[in-house]
């Protein structure tokens, strides 16, 4: 196994996880992030729930089946890796697809597993399988155990140019110097099309804005996480509650800041003890998606040395996806998970698995 010159772009929860399982197989790997700290773009404003039920394209539901398995190892791996695993509670959602995930639950199991409901559905769906994580907190550990492998991370630190030769990048030039690499790896979340157009290489990815209301509770007031068409919600800790709503428009109706103290106030409706709720703030996060919404993963075909790591849905699938691309980088064989991930798909994709061989 060579040991290659990788350089990774954000350190966000997927660049932390590629940086992880690259740094722990050896490999010379440093981590760029423009912030002064990791998890600061979009991962720090995620609702992070691990959540694999919905409904999802054939052809990527395999990365779904197997992102909880992954989340297991790696918690197997890390003894310091906190998962809520309290499972998925959901009603009113036609959005489950993997019904034999879901156990069906009456309004008396309903009652037991959440005693602080107002009111109750007469059934609802339960996923056990399903978690959460703090996101901050888990990139975090993923970068400092990469650093204990001998990964390097400079925040701080802005890309400023990719650097081509030829067909291939050789480096990356930032506001701290040139750094020369054998592959770059694009965790940028949204700032992907702004380090590829100049490239000439477009990306078909466009920022989905999301809205997270983070609450101050003396209580634990949900014990699992609870997703139906009033609330999504889940409990951080004991003394912080999260919510998420979709992102309307920035009207002064419907802005994010009026559609945050809306979700705040059916909390506090919505809860025995919900009156204790304080506000404490409402962000929005900008989700980098994809033209389809599946994660964009592999070599670029017309620019070789340049790997990409573009998905929705990071949180459920950054670790298993950053397990698999780890592997395709060191071997440079290719992994049958990711086919369908692969740039090519798109009408004018510039990205095919020949690439691999010729990284």
């Amino acid at each position: 196994m060579s040991k290659q010159k990788i350089v990774i772009i954000g350190a966000g929860i997927v660049g932390a996880s590629v940086a992880y399982h690259l740094a722990k197989r050896n490999q010379d790997v440093t981590v760029i992030e423009r912030h002064p700290a990791a998890a600061r773009e979009v991962t720090e404003k995620s609702f992070a729930w691990i959540h694999t039920t919905h409904k999802v394209a054939p052809e990527f539901r395999h990365l779904y089946d197997a992102s909880v398995e992954e989340y297991h190892t790696l918690q197997q791996e890390l003894s310091e890796l906190q998962i809520q695993w309290h499972g998925a509670l959901t009603w009113d959602n036609p959005a489950l697809g993997e019904q034999h995930c879901l156990q069906k639950l009456n309004r008396e199991q309903l009652e037991a597993l959440e005693p602080n409901l107002q009111e109750y559905p007469e059934e609802a769906m339960f996923a056990s399988e399903e978690g959460a994580v703090d996101p901050v907190g888990l990139t975090e550990l993923l970068l400092s155990k990469a650093r204990e492998y001998g990964a390097k991370v400079q925040f701080g630190t802005s890309v400023t140019q990719l650097q081509q030769e030829d067909s291939r990048l050789v480096g990356v030039h930032t506001s701290n110097g040139f750094l020369e690499s054998d592959v770059v790896v694009l965790a940028a979340g949204t700032g992907v099309t702004e380090l590829c157009d100049p490239l000439g290489c477009p990306m078909p990815v466009t920022p989905s804005p999301s809205i997270l209301i983070r609450m101050k509770t003396e209580n634990r007031l949900i014990r699992t996480l609870i997703s139906n068409a009033q609330f999504e919600a889940r409990q951080l800790t004991d003394h912080t509650l999260l919510a998420a709503e979709d992102y309307i428009d920035e009207s002064v109706g419907n802005g994010p800041e009026a559609v945050g103290k809306r979700a705040y106030e059916t909390l506090r409706r919505s809860l025995k003890g919900g009156e204790q709720l304080e506000l404490e703030s409402i962000t929005v996060g900008m989700r980098p998606m994809p033209e389809d919404g599946y994660p964009i993963v592999g070599y670029h075909d017309h620019l070789k040395g340049l790997y990409l790591t573009v998905m929705h849905s990071a949180i459920t699938l950054a670790p298993l996806i950053a397990h698999l691309a780890a592997s395709e980088i060191i071997n440079r064989e290719l992994r049958s998970e990711l086919v369908p991930c692969r740039l090519s798909r798109f009408k004018d994709g510039t990205s095919d698995d020949s690439a691999v061989s010729r990284a």
